[in-house]
């Protein structure tokens, strides 16, 4: 089967952050505070995807509330964090959503996300992931984690399920879509 077919299914997506949401750098404050960056243009691919009846969700390894407040801006229902065993997280979500394993896709960078990865119907990776990662993905993006790699699988799956219609649609019914814009990449 190819990589569209397999898109086709997917129904939840799964972002891991560290590497793939973020790209994996951050900042250190003085007082020992840390700052992640991330691309207003993945938060709006999810903001696609939930508009397109995708469910998303994040899990992570790291626990961060500046990770948490970004999730919640984004409307991601389903956050874990502190997870380094990402497969009881992900089979919770399988089940609390009714699904198949073919109908997840997974979107990582590095090592800890290889045994979700060979589990889920689409895995994908950012243009920067380690090359394990690599071989095991269905996709491939060109754009590196926290640079955009997020929002162009979500643009794939999005093409290839042909959901822009749906998208725009429920936009254009939406009385506040400039206000969800505004909260999504503030």
């Amino acid at each position: 089967m190819d990589q569209k077919d397999l898109a086709r299914k997917v129904k939840l997506i799964i972002i891991d952050v560290d590497g793939t949401l973020s790209d994996g750098r951050f900042y250190m404050l003085p007082d020992g505070q840390t700052i992640k960056s991330f691309d207003v243009k993945d938060g709006t691919g999810i903001l696609f995807a939930q508009l397109a009846g995708l469910k998303t969700a994040i899990i992570t390894g790291k626990s961060c509330s500046q990770v948490r407040k970004r999730a919640e801006d984004m409307g991601v229902t389903d956050y874990y964090e502190g997870v380094y065993n990402k497969t009881h997280a992900f089979l919770e979500l399988i089940e609390k959503y009714n699904l198949q394993k073919e109908e997840v896709a997974y979107i990582g960078d590095d090592i800890g996300d290889a045994e979700v990865m060979g589990m889920v119907g689409f895995a994908a990776a950012v243009g920067d992931a380690h090359p394990l990662i690599k071989r095991i993905s269905h996709f491939i993006a060109k754009r590196y984690g926290g640079r955009g790699a997020v929002r162009e699988v979500l643009d794939f799956i999005l093409d290839v399920q042909e959901r822009w219609q749906t998208i725009f649609a429920t936009l254009k019914q939406s009385q506040n879509w400039e206000e969800i814009f505004k909260e999504i990449n503030s």
